[in-house]
C-alpha cells in the first residue's frame, strides 16, 4: 500500500511539473499569406506580430510566412480551415470560393474612396463587422483582422488604357471570383483566372496582358517591370481578412483572446494610415518607371460603372441580403 501511495504521489508530481511546463511554454501562432515584402498587408501583419508579442510579454509569439504564393491564399485558407495552419490571410475575391457572402464586398463599385471612413466604422464598430465575423465562423474560421488592401485599378503590359473601350479584348488575369470574372466579361475583356504567384510569369509570357490590382501590390511584386499602362478605375475594393482556425481560437484563454483582439484593432488603425503612404509611394514609382497612368474623367468612370452594373445586379441576388444592405448603407 505504501509503495502504491509513493508511486501515486510521484506520478502526480511528474504530471504537475508537465502541466506547469506546458502552461509556461509560449503559444506560437503561424500566419500564412501571399503578399510581397513591404506591401501594406505584409507590414500590417508585422505590426500585429509586434503588438501581440509586446502585450503578452512574448508569451504569445507570431510566425509570419509571407509570399506563400503556391496556390495563392486559397490554399493557406484551406489549411487554416483544416487546422494545419493557425491563421491565413485571404483577399475577399478568393474568399468568395469559401462563402458567397464575401461576394458582397467583391461587387463592382459597391463602395468608393469618398465613403471609406463610413465603411471602416461599419467594419470596426457596426453590424457589418459582426455579420462578416459570423460568416467566417460558419466556415470554421474566426475573423481576427479586417486588413486594409485597397482599390484595384486596371493595368496593361502593351495597350494604352484610356476608357471602357480600351479594355476590350484584353486578356486579363483574375482570381477565381465569379464576380471578378463577370466584371471582366461585361467590359469585353477575356478573363483568365491565374494564381497570384503565377501572374508575373503569365504577364512576361503573354498568357495575360492585363490585370486589376492595387498599385502598391503591383509595385511591391515587381509587376511594374512588365507593365506599361494603367488607369485609376478603382472598380473594386478588396480587403485581406486575417482568419484563424475556429477550434484553435476557441481553445485560447480569455486573456489570450483579449490580447489578440486588442493587437488586431491597433494594427488595423496603424495599417490604414500606412496604406495611404505606401499607395502614394507606389503611384510615384509607376511614374518613375514610365508607366502611363490615365486619370478617368467622371464621364469615363460612369461608363465603366454602367457597363459593370449587370454583374453587380446578377451576383447581388446570390449574396445574403443583410450583408449587402449593410455595405450599401455606408455609401449614403
Amino acid at each position: 500500500m505504501r509503495k502504491f501511495t509513493i508511486l501515486t504521489l510521484t506520478l502526480a508530481m511528474v504530471l504537475g511539473f508537465s502541466f506547469a511546463a506546458n502552461a509556461a511554454r509560449p503559444l506560437t501562432l503561424r500566419i500564412g499569406h501571399p503578399m510581397a515584402p513591404g506591401n501594406n498587408v505584409t507590414v500590417g501583419y508585422e505590426k500585429f506580430k509586434q503588438l501581440v508579442e509586446e502585450k503578452s510579454d512574448r508569451k504569445i509569439r507570431i510566425q509570419l510566412f509571407p509570399n506563400c504564393q503556391l496556390g495563392s491564399d486559397r490554399v493557406t485558407t484551406e489549411a487554416a480551415q483544416a487546422g494545419t495552419l493557425d491563421m491565413s490571410s485571404s483577399s475577399t475575391p478568393n474568399l468568395a470560393s469559401f462563402s458567397k457572402a464575401y461576394m458582397a464586398i467583391d461587387l463592382p463599385y459597391v463602395t468608393s474612396p469618398e465613403h471609406q471612413a463610413a465603411l471602416y466604422k461599419a467594419l470596426d464598430e457596426g453590424e457589418l463587422g459582426k455579420a462578416l465575423r459570423k460568416v467566417s465562423q460558419e466556415i470554421g474560421l474566426e475573423t481576427i483582422m479586417f486588413s486594409e488592401f485597397g482599390y484595384r485599378n486596371f493595368v496593361s503590359s502593351d495597350k494604352p488604357l484610356t476608357d471602357a473601350k480600351s479594355l476590350m479584348n484584353l486578356k486579363v488575369r483574375t482570381t477565381d471570383s465569379p464576380v471578378e470574372v463577370a466584371v471582366a466579361t461585361e467590359l469585353g475583356m477575356n478573363p483568365a483566372p491565374v494564381a497570384w504567384g503565377e501572374t508575373y510569369t503569365a504577364l512576361q509570357q503573354g498568357t495575360v496582358d492585363a490585370e486589376g490590382n492595387t498599385f502598391s501590390l503591383l509595385n511591391d511584386a515587381k509587376h511594374t517591370e512588365v507593365l506599361k499602362y494603367a488607369m485609376n478605375s478603382e472598380h473594386n475594393y478588396s480587403m485581406h481578412i486575417l482568419l484563424m482556425n475556429k477550434k484553435k481560437w476557441d481553445s485560447l484563454t480569455p486573456e489570450q483572446q483579449k490580447i489578440i483582439r486588442e493587437a488586431a484593432a491597433e494594427a488595423t488603425v496603424w495599417q490604414r494610415e500606412e496604406s495611404v503612404r505606401l499607395e502614394e509611394k507606389a503611384w510615384q514609382a509607376f511614374r518613375d518607371k514610365g508607366i502611363k497612368i490615365h486619370m478617368l474623367t467622371p464621364e469615363q468612370r460612369a461608363e465603366i460603372k454602367a457597363k459593370t452594373r449587370p454583374a453587380y445586379d446578377k451576383f447581388a441576388k446570390e449574396v445574403p441580403t443583410h450583408v449587402l444592405k449593410l455595405i450599401e448603407e455606408t455609401q449614403k
